[in-house]
């Protein structure tokens, strides 16, 4: 990489950092705004400020969240059916402890039988994460003492090279170690240029103009050389 692509890299990268926080303050980064995922399934759309109105039965949460996360879906859809499952399970604190337990058992089940999975970390992980950013706003937190961002850096050094699940991390990270934060920022910016969904999030959420030179500059081969 020359001088001037440096120079324009960390200059791009800064920008939309600072657009990551100011984001940020319109309200949890997890829950506020909904991912976008294309017609790939999730949940039953919900309006955190008026969750009766979706028609849910939440009875059905645990069962319906793990068909979707059982289906192999991409991180993207992970994320965003975790999001609508946070919301709906703050209605009911024995479903939000059955949901968490789920995915924390279906976790530790791979480990035990020495065969990892790093989307159920991943899964069981972002869970912790949501649930921190919205449950504890409403009374008690099943997810109080987890490490959700712990089992999400395991989740990636199980997976390898992810841009998904780095967007994830860098989300839970924004009130974190700031180095955290701007390199799984820097990771899901790089590979936004061969996922168009990634990238389509990261304008809308973000800094469209900055995301979109940036991606510029790494089809060009600034970028990761």
């Amino acid at each position: 990489m020359r001088p001037s692509e440096i120079a324009r890299h960390i200059v791009a990268v800064t920008a939309v950092l600072l657009s990551i926080a100011a984001a940020a303050q319109a309200g949890p980064p997890l829950i506020c705004h909904p991912f976008e995922i294309g017609p790939a399934k999730s949940l039953p759309m919900v309006n955190w400020n008026n969750v009766s109105a979706s028609g849910y039965d939440v009875k059905n949460l645990t069962r319906d969240t793990l068909a979707i996360l059982d289906s192999n879906a991409p991180v993207l859809v992970r994320m965003e059916t975790l999001r609508r499952a946070t919301i709906y399970a703050r209605q009911d604190l024995q479903i939000a402890q059955e949901l968490l337990a789920q995915l924390r058992a279906r976790a530790t089940a791979s480990d035990a039988v020495g065969h990892p999975d790093a989307l159920a970390w991943f899964d069981a992980g972002y869970l912790v994460e949501t649930y921190e950013q919205w449950m504890e706003r409403g009374g008690p937190n099943p997810a109080t003492g987890l490490d959700g961002y712990g089992w999400v850096k395991k989740a990636l050094s199980l997976r390898g090279p992810d841009a998904e699940m780095e967007f994830a991390a860098a989300l839970i990270t924004l009130s974190g170690p700031s180095r955290d934060h701007r390199e799984h920022a820097r990771l899901a910016m790089a590979g936004a240029k061969s996922d168009p969904l990634l990238a389509s999030n990261l304008a809308s959420r973000f800094h469209s103009q900055t995301v979109a030179e940036l991606l510029a500059d790494s089809s060009e081969g600034g970028l990761g050389k």
